[in-house]
């Protein structure tokens, strides 16, 4: 810690540590962490070698590792993410901050909510304990050097105020990547305004329970917006049986629509070869199931 004395008034600066457990995509928290303390007048990196007077380790996925090097000290260690427990929340008074994109030049893009929670309570998602019900959020401010958008809503049609967020979209003249869009509430308008977005991938929805028969909604959506734009995911082996896995997969083949399978158990023989017949897509396109089982 380094002390300034300006006039009477002195200012203790600190040495904030970051710890990105996960590595693959911008960690928002440690973001909004970086800002904080940037307008504190404190002095912020990733953690490698040294000591902090504050490090903070942040874990979105319980299968991450944690790698602490033994070189990294700290007067205070902050632990918090998903990864590790769902009740620790960030202070308002960082949560209120707007992500520093600087800590993480290498990508390319602008992370977005519009909306935080879900309307759905899915016993294998996290998303209701964690956050609670579906509620608008004030968008953030986008990364000054992105070129498109990864909307991170959880059930973007749910939100109330969706038409103010494809609104928000479409001002930016980005391309965008929406990461929950839940077909079985889709209704052809809100089909008509996806179609409109320039969209950076195929936009994805899912099929996780065959109990739910999302036919008639996918007919609605694909009146506005084209088959080969659509992938779905299919879970498989928590709510279905084999027989229901191929009767969805067969569905979507026939309407032209990208699957993709999530195997609910990866260790199991069946389910792993079943994943790996669909979501090779020159075998899935050659190859029927009962020739390649």
């Amino acid at each position: 810690m380094r002390l300034l004395f300006l006039s009477s008034l002195k200012i203790e600066i600190m040495n904030i540590g970051l710890l990105d457990v996960d590595g693959k995509f911008p960690n928002l928290a440690l973001m909004k962490i970086s800002t904080y303390h940037k307008l504190n007048g404190d002095n912020v990196d990733f953690a490698t070698i040294g000591d902090y007077d504050k490090l903070y380790i942040s874990k979105l996925f319980k299968f991450s590792e944690l790698n602490l090097n033994t070189l990294i000290t700290a007067n205070e260690t902050i632990i918090g993410g998903s990864g590790y427990d769902l009740s620790v929340h960030l202070p308002n008074e960082i949560e209120i901050c707007e992500p520093d994109y600087s800590i993480y030049p290498m990508y390319d893009f602008s992370l977005q909510f519009y909306s935080r929670g879900c309307i759905r309570n899915c016993p294998f998602c996290i998303v209701r304990q964690k956050e609670g019900n579906i509620k608008s959020v004030k968008p953030m401010a986008l990364n000054p050097n992105g070129n498109r958008i990864e909307v991170l809503d959880n059930n973007f049609f749910a939100n109330p105020d969706w038409k103010l967020a494809i609104d928000d979209l479409l001002s930016t003249k980005q391309t965008v990547n929406l990461h929950g869009v839940d077909v079985r509430i889709m209704n052809e308008e809100q089909a008509y305004w996806l179609n409109k977005l320039k969209h950076h991938k195929q936009i994805h929805i899912a099929w996780d329970n065959p109990k739910d028969d999302i036919i008639p909604r996918i007919e609605e959506m694909i009146k506005h917006v084209k088959p080969y734009k659509i992938m779905c995911y299919v879970l498989i082996g928590y709510w279905s049986t084999p027989e229901q896995d191929l009767y969805r997969i067969e569905k979507l083949r026939e309407l032209k629509i990208d699957p993709f399978v999530m195997p609910f158990n990866k260790s199991d023989p069946y389910q792993k070869r079943f994943a790996r017949w669909v979501n090779h897509k020159a075998v899935f396109k050659t190859v029927k199931w009962s020739e390649y089982r």
